[in-house]
């Protein structure tokens, strides 16, 4: 990407694009458009394709999607399939009939299969039944991963797809109703030493063994892909090394300074039992994380922890 290439950032005010954005912005990278939810709908195809039009960007980054934690994909479900479904296929299609040169696609890793071994390959993608409570969600990223390969074969077109482990980071969500697991027990911790709190209690069993990935090294994965990489087959982004939610928990309560007690409701759904990626190809492409879990969970609960109050109001907003 020359460094006066016009990218545009679909969904910059969330996590992954704010943070793309601080990345390229990093590399020197300045003519940068994007726009908020209210100014453009992607969800509507005649706004999305007359924005593509005006702006003709060069490349583009498709962070913009409808995302949540357990609660959120199991009670959303209708809203999660449709606008994750309208949002790829308008950016998608208009990035076609407007030359861009070429389009990152993110997903997530929830589009394996429940019961997929361990760790998670990127040729098992289609290989066994989906985790229920969030199959919406993955179905819709699973079509945008089969639309960008399709077009790529049909009109010769380098959009890639690239597929992040769990994420956090600047510009979380921290509604404790619909976020993930790593920013709601940040925000339960806190409010549990502040408040005297003699427990926290957390959902599931603490068994389910998760990934997670600082953000700004996904960032920084997908712009070095973005430099180096062309192909149809998909990306795996993470660390490839898992945590219990016990373990998760803990090294959480440490970071905060919480001194209670753990309490785990075993009532509450689990997930998956295991999700952790097989980076061996995005190693292969030459990229490794860098930051790793409890100095990143020590980054940002010092932000957190600083904007709490603006936090919690922007949630209740």
């Amino acid at each position: 990407m020359n460094k006066d290439a016009k990218i545009y950032v679909a969904g910059h005010r969330g996590m992954v694009g704010s943070a793309i954005i601080r990345k390229l912005k990093s590399e020197g990278y300045t003519n940068i458009v994007f726009r908020t939810s209210s100014e453009l709908n992607l969800t509507r195809q005649a706004d999305t394709e007359a924005f593509f039009a005006e702006e003709k960007p060069d490349y583009v980054f498709m962070a913009a999607a409808r995302v949540g934690g357990i609660h959120a994909n199991n009670v959303y479900r209708g809203q999660f399939i449709y606008e994750n479904l309208m949002i790829q296929n308008n950016v998608i299609h208009s990035s076609y009939l407007n030359n861009v040169k070429k389009l990152l696609f993110l997903g997530s890793t929830c589009i394996y299969p429940k019961m997929a071994p361990q760790p998670l390959k990127e040729e098992y993608l289609l290989s066994g039944y989906l985790e229920p409570t969030n199959e919406p969600y993955a179905i819709a990223k699973i079509a945008g991963i089969k639309t960008c390969e399709s077009y790529n074969r049909q009109y010769g077109v380098d959009f890639i797809s690239v597929m992040p482990t769990n994420l956090y980071g600047p510009n979380d969500n921290y509604d404790l109703e619909n976020s993930h697991v790593l920013p709601a027990l940040i925000r339960k911790f806190h409010e549990a030493k502040i408040n005297n709190e003699p427990t926290v209690t957390i959902w599931g069993s603490g068994t389910p063994m998760r990934e997670f990935l600082h953000v700004d090294d996904l960032a920084a994965a997908c712009f070095h892909l973005m430099q180096t990489y062309s192909g149809d087959q998909l990306v795996n982004i993470g660390t490839g090394v898992d945590v219990t939610i016990r373990e998760l928990a803990e090294t959480i309560q440490e970071v905060v300074g919480y001194e209670g007690e753990l309490t785990f409701d075993a009532t509450k759904p689990d997930g998956t039992p295991r999700k952790l990626t097989d980076v061996s190809r995005l190693h292969s492409l030459g990229y490794h994380h860098k930051i790793n879990l409890k100095e990143g969970i020590s980054m940002v609960y010092e932000e957190f922890a600083s904007k709490y109050d603006e936090i919690v109001a922007k949630v209740a907003h």
